[in-house]
C-alpha cells in the first residue's frame, strides 16, 4: 500500500510514499513506462511525485526553449540536449526529468551505453524549467539547488509569470535576470544567449 499527499507541502501535485524503502530503480522505471501521459519524478527520500502534463501553452515554450539549444547545439557540437521527457538518475539517489538538459560530450560518452537506456546517472552539466502557474515557486527553486549540489554547473528556473529567470551557478551564486536581458550559457554552453522576452511574447 502507499499513503498519498501533497508532502512535500510546497509541492503541488500527487506525491507517493511507498513502503519498504520503496520501488527499485527498475520497477520505478517500468512505473514511468507503463504511465507515459503523466510527468513522475523522485525525490532523495524515494517519494515519487506525480505531475500532469504541461499546459499547451507551457509545452510551446518548452518546444521553442528546446530549439534555441538545438541551433547552438547543431553548430557547435560540444554535447547531447535532451527534452523534458528525458529522465535522470541524480548522485543523491533523485530522478528528475527537466524541462531542457544538456551534457557535454566527455561526461555523455563516459557513461555505458546499456545505463544510457535507463534514466542516465548523471546530472546534466545544464538544466532549464519553466515554472508553470500551477506549480510552486518555492518547490522550483528547491530543485534547482538539487540540481547545483548535485554536480550540475548551470541552471535556469524560468518564471513567466514574474518575467524573471532564477540563474543557478556552481559556484552558489544565484543571480535573477528579467526576461528583457539576455541569458548566457557562458562557460558551460560557450556562445549560447537566449533573451526570455522573444520566447515568452
Amino acid at each position: 500500500m502507499s499513503a498519498i499527499d501533497t508532502a512535500p507541502s510546497t509541492f503541488t501535485g500527487i506525491a507517493l510514499r511507498m513502503p519498504n524503502g520503496g520501488m527499485t530503480d527498475e520497477q520505478f522505471y517500468q512505473f514511468c513506462m507503463l504511465n507515459p501521459d503523466l510527468r513522475i519524478e523522485r525525490t532523495p527520500d524515494k517519494i515519487i511525485e506525480i505531475m500532469p502534463p504541461t499546459n499547451s501553452e507551457t509545452g510551446k515554450q518548452n518546444f521553442t526553449l528546446s530549439g534555441e539549444i538545438y541551433i547552438w547545439h547543431k553548430k557547435n557540437k560540444l554535447g547531447e540536449g535532451f527534452d523534458s521527457s528525458t529522465g535522470f538518475k541524480l548522485p543523491n539517489g533523485a530522478e528528475r526529468s527537466p524541462d531542457a538538459a544538456w551534457i557535454s560530450s566527455e561526461r555523455w560518452n563516459a557513461i555505458p551505453k546499456d545505463k544510457r537506456q535507463r534514466f542516465a546517472p548523471i546530472a546534466p552539466d545544464f538544466v532549464a524549467e519553466i515554472r508553470s502557474s500551477d506549480q510552486s515557486l518555492n518547490h522550483s527553486k528547491d530543485k534547482m539547488e538539487e540540481y547545483i549540489e548535485c554536480g550540475c554547473q548551470l541552471a535556469w528556473l524560468i518564471d513567466p509569470k514574474s518575467r524573471k529567470t532564477w540563474v543557478y551557478q556552481s559556484n552558489g551564486d544565484i543571480h535573477t535576470i528579467p526576461f528583457e536581458e539576455p541569458l548566457s550559457g557562458g562557460d558551460v554552453m560557450p556562445g549560447f544567449e537566449v533573451r526570455m522576452a522573444d520566447i515568452f511574447e
